[in-house]
């Protein structure tokens, strides 16, 4: 589910954190950055539960309505289509998704409700679950179709869900798109044939991507000095306080791929900073940034202190 793009953004969270509080406890941090990645898979379970929670809450609406004092034809006769739909049920029966709710005590939707109606009452008042309503009957890729347009739609963009997430944990806003991304793949990718026992998506793709979060953060804070003096010999008109933190972080962090990571192509590197710094600095970092990796790439490919091994890396 992570893409190495991610880690490196949560990795300069960390490195930015260190610098702020001025806090060197090296296994400390790299505790607290392993932390908040997992926290992210806790917003792709809970994102996901709320689908179920969703379904819940329409069955009990039209149980209630049923029961009514006054109950229509409509309420004794409703359509059940929605709660019936086959991707919803797989979801509410998977069993690794219940098993690591109860585990990780993720019971937010329990506890605020809330949400769960006013989801409910917006997917109920788009045109997408009025045509989907239209008939009773449907078959599992139009079950599919609907869930995932649903989501993109009404659940994700939906502010009310946003500035929840944001009030439950500030870093959840940066994994918000990859986590809704991951849902929409992982919804794609769902069969008729799957069973409640369908493994969900692990957070590390392998082993290697853990390992490359905390090597990059590691071998960054460790040479934080060495890469710093890298920094101002090639800014020799910028003061060091002129230079955002934001900025310094993303620097050495790169530096740090070229020197310390001999299979990770230079452009690569360059790129992903590039458009790091795009997202989270200054509009004006990507091109200071941009300006000083290519120099110091240069620098060092000439000097041969690039290590960097197999066809393509330079």
């Amino acid at each position: 589910m992570l893409t190495r793009r991610h880690i490196r953004v949560k990795v300069m969270q960390s490195l930015y954190s260190m610098e702020q509080t001025q806090n060197d406890n090296l296994d400390k941090e790299e505790k607290f950055l392993l932390f908040s990645i997992d926290q992210m898979y806790d917003l792709f379970l809970i994102n996901l539960q709320l689908l179920v929670e969703i379904r819940k809450h329409a069955e009990d609406f039209l149980t209630k309505s049923q029961k009514k004092h006054l109950a229509t034809s409509e309420d004794k006769n409703p359509n059940t289509k929605f709660i019936n739909n086959e991707v919803l049920l797989l979801l509410q029966n998977n069993a690794q998704l219940k098993e690591e709710i109860e585990r990780k005590k993720l019971n937010c939707w329990e506890l605020d409700d809330e949400y769960v109606k006013i989801l409910w009452s917006s997917i109920k008042e788009s045109e997408l679950y009025e045509d989907y309503m239209s008939t009773k009957l449907s078959s599992f890729r139009e079950d599919k179709d609907f869930i995932i347009d649903i989501f993109k739609e009404v659940i994700a963009p939906n502010d009310k869900l946003y500035e929840y997430i944001e009030d439950k944990k500030l870093t959840w806003i940066d994994d918000l798109p990859l986590v809704n991304t991951a849902i929409i793949k992982m919804l794609r990718k769902v069969k008729a044939s799957h069973d409640e026992n369908r493994s969900l998506p692990k957070l590390y793709k392998d082993i290697d991507d853990k390992k490359f979060a905390i090597d990059v953060f590691r071998k960054t804070v460790l040479n934080a000095v060495e890469f710093a003096k890298e920094i101002d010999g090639r800014t020799p008109n910028w003061d060091q306080d002129r230079i955002a933190e934001l900025d310094k972080a993303i620097i050495k962090m790169a530096i740090c791929e070229f020197i310390k990571f001999p299979s990770i192509p230079i452009k690569v590197t360059i790129n992903e900073y590039l458009e790091i710094a795009k997202e989270y600095s200054t509009p004006k970092s990507s091109i200071f940034i941009n300006g000083i990796l290519d120099k110091i790439s240069k620098e060092y490919q000439e000097n041969g202190k690039l290590n960097k091994v197999g066809r393509g890396l330079l």
